[in-house]
């Protein structure tokens, strides 16, 4: 009986998996920000998303915390990458072919889709409950029951699976069709599904989770590489800048999240390159030993005296070893040579606002109302920006800001209560007053969905 009593719910969880990874996966992990990763990501994805008829800027792309290998799509336009899936890539086009795939999902609307499976694959689940309960009572065989509601059970969950493959073949059809328009192999989507397939006679627990959510089969893999020996762009060479750009975001997430002794065993002193050196130089930074982190990046600078993101490593060592008055000409840099980068601004905004000098108060206001346009729901930049009107005296824009940081929070009863105060404040019917009516009624209908 317990066996029978734990099914259905393990069903459950499947199909929750299956239908939803973003639950499923993302959930309780971290998402971390980066703004040479996202450009990176954004270099691989730009070309795809356009060649799809999608606005590049419309889709969302979040990086999860997270080694294993897994990349997902939810919630309609939202990308989510594994940073284990990054590292483990050994060229760009491997994480291309994925974001290729990806958006086979989006454009194809297998999201609408798998929700009404999962509608289905319930009603039959419930259906085989009420007619197994039926049975049993009219015969007065418990095990006629059992029997109906297990069938009903593997019946839906064979039309999931079924479903689910169904539409990783469609995605694998649409990534290399966008692939191609765009003079890209599909090589690196293989070189990727072979990675998979080797995990595929490992038990579920220990499988990656891109090859749980992502059935693999063997039609898929006979697809790609048949796609690989007739495609005029199988062997076309990677672009040399997204080779070098892959390279450092490997070296960077391998510096920042893998334990210290597996990064230097990666890249040891020996190792000259562009991608050992930054690395090595994250990884001292994070020992901390800025005796050695320190001159690692100022030789990198001495080589790419315009590069904005080594400009910001060096910023990120000073600031938070408490150099404040040395981290502020490096962030500078960094804006100046990268303004439009919302993260790079962020970093400049909280160094100019740390070290508290009234000179400095209104270009790091200037700083945050810029990158607020771009990224409206940061709720850092809006603490941050609450700070920086406060410091000014404008007790509006101050209570506004508040607002902000409380509703990107989800602290929706704060949110109301600030943009209140906001409004009794602000002149009528200005900008300010308009979107601090906004705020309280947007946290006013999120309150009551909430209740629901």
């Amino acid at each position: 009986m317990l066996a029978r009593t734990i099914r259905p719910i393990a069903l459950l969880l499947l199909i929750f998996a299956l239908l939803h990874p973003a639950g499923a996966e993302a959930q309780g992990r971290r998402l971390i920000r980066d703004a040479e990763i996202e450009d990176t990501i954004r270099a691989y994805a730009a070309p795809i998303f356009q060649q799809a008829g999608l606005q590049p800027q419309g889709i969302d792309i979040y990086l999860i915390q997270d080694r294993s290998l897994n990349a997902f799509v939810s919630g309609g336009r939202k990308i989510f990458i594994h940073t284990g899936l990054l590292t483990r890539a050994e060229s760009p086009l491997q994480v291309i072919g994925v974001i290729a795939h990806e958006t086979g999902h989006i454009i194809g609307g297998h999201l609408v889709g798998r929700r009404q499976e999962m509608k289905n694959a319930q009603i039959t689940t419930w259906a085989s409950y009420v007619l197994g309960i039926g049975a049993a009572i009219a015969s007065g065989q418990p095990g006629a029951g059992v029997a109906i509601i297990s069938g009903g059970q593997d019946l839906a969950l064979k039309g999931l699976l079924a479903y689910s493959r169904g539409q990783e073949q469609a995605a694998d059809q649409a990534g290399v069709r966008l692939l191609d328009a765009n003079g890209m192999s599909a090589r690196g989507l293989l070189d990727f599904m072979r990675i998979l397939e080797g995990q595929e006679i490992l038990l579920s627990s220990n499988q990656d989770p891109y090859l749980r959510t992502h059935p693999l089969t063997q039609d898929r893999i006979a697809f790609l590489k048949d796609v690989v020996q007739k495609s005029r762009f199988s062997n076309s060479p990677e672009p040399p800048v997204l080779v070098a750009a892959h390279a450092r975001m490997r070296a960077k997430l391998i510096g920042f999240l893998q334990p210290l002794p597996r990064v230097f065993r990666y890249f040891p002193d020996t190792d000259n390159s562009v991608a050992g050196r930054y690395a090595r130089a994250i990884a001292y930074y994070r020992r901390p030993n800025l005796r050695k982190a320190l001159p690692l990046i100022d030789g990198l600078l001495s080589d790419f005296p315009t590069d904005p993101f080594f400009h910001e490593l060096k910023g990120q060592m000073l600031f938070e070893n408490g150099r404040l008055a040395e981290a502020l000409p490096a962030y500078e840099a960094a804006v100046e040579l990268r303004p439009r980068s919302a993260l790079l601004r962020l970093g400049l905004a909280q160094v100019q606002i740390e070290l508290n000098d009234p000179q400095l108060n209104d270009s790091a206001a200037e700083n945050l109302e810029i990158l607020l346009q771009r990224e409206p729901s940061n709720s850092f930049a809006w603490r941050l920006s609450a700070t920086a009107y406060g410091r000014r005296g404008d007790k509006g824009m101050t209570a506004l800001s508040l607002a902000e940081y409380a509703l990107a929070r989800g602290s929706l009863g704060e949110a109301r209560q600030q943009s209140v105060r906001a409004q009794k404040i602000l002149a009528e019917y200005s900008p300010a007053w308009l979107r601090a009516q906004d705020v309280e009624n947007l946290a006013q209908r999120r309150q009551k969905k909430r209740k629901q």
